[in-house]
């Protein structure tokens, strides 16, 4: 476990804008290191925003996007190319607008593809994708990630763990099928708490002032049954990227005054 690091920027412009330049040089060095990347994306509005940011960045091209491997924390299981949908929304951002090998773009199955409506035998077959990415230096059922990222919710979810939701309790499983979620729609696909350690590095967003009871809850040292967002962590790295709106309920002795 990592103790987490906290980064405040001024507004969630400027927040989307850095994440992004953060993101390609974490991407590039890793392929440097190792001749590919892999990143699980989220949904919402800042990881909506940083994938924009990250489209209009200047550096982008610096990235060798046939050689990143991407996921997904977890998706809305609707029927494919719909609005709602993370992976249609990461597509719009960013996703048509590189060139990507599409065999290493790991998508969770649409409500209408081929486990019909059956949310469990899709996570399954999610879960099982993961596991065949795995590799021995993985020492587990899932890729040790380079950067995964979550957006965080009011309520302190992250992926789709609600508080008290049976999913967030999950300690065996990699990915699950999410039934009778508190906001539409109800039934999804996430990554469970167990996978998203997983990760080298766990980056948490948040911008807005009604994300600021949920990130200081959430850096308090709060249960992760009751709040989810305390329990995703990565085994290197964690970092929470936040504007000042969402940092301003953060006792200051948390992250350094020069970070805002």
């Amino acid at each position: 476990m990592s103790a987490p690091q906290v980064v405040v920027h001024r507004d969630k412009e400027l927040m989307a804008k850095a994440a992004a330049a953060r993101l390609i040089t974490k991407i590039v060095d890793a392929q440097a290191a190792r001749g590919s990347a892999s990143v699980v994306l989220t949904g919402g509005r800042n990881g909506n925003g940083l994938l924009a940011a990250l489209a209009e960045a200047p550096a982008r091209d610096a990235v060798d996007w046939s050689r990143l491997d991407l996921w997904w924390g977890d998706e809305r299981f609707l029927p494919e190319g719909d609005p709602e949908r993370n992976h249609t929304q990461a597509r719009k951002a960013l996703l048509d607008s590189v060139p990507l090998d599409p065999a290493r773009v790991h998508v969770m199955a649409p409500s209408d593809g081929g486990y019909g409506n059956d949310a469990d035998a899709a996570a399954e077959a999610y879960a099982a994708a993961l596991a065949a990415a795995a590799g021995p230096e993985d020492h587990g059922p899932v890729p040790s990630f380079d950067v995964l990222l979550l957006g965080v919710g009011p309520d302190t979810h992250v992926a789709s763990l609600f508080p008290e939701h049976p999913a967030t309790r999950e300690t065996e499983r990699t990915v699950v099928g999410v039934h009778g979620a508190p906001k539409p729609p109800p039934t999804r696909i996430s990554l469970t708490l167990p996978a998203i350690r997983a990760a080298r590095e766990v980056w948490l967003l948040a911008a807005g002032e009604d994300k600021a009871n949920a990130a200081a809850m959430a850096l308090s040292g709060a249960g992760e049954i009751q709040t989810p967002a305390a329990g995703a962590y990565g085994r290197s790295r964690t970092l929470w990227l936040l504007d000042e709106a969402a940092a301003s309920q953060l006792p200051r002795d948390l992250y350094p005054p020069a970070s805002a």
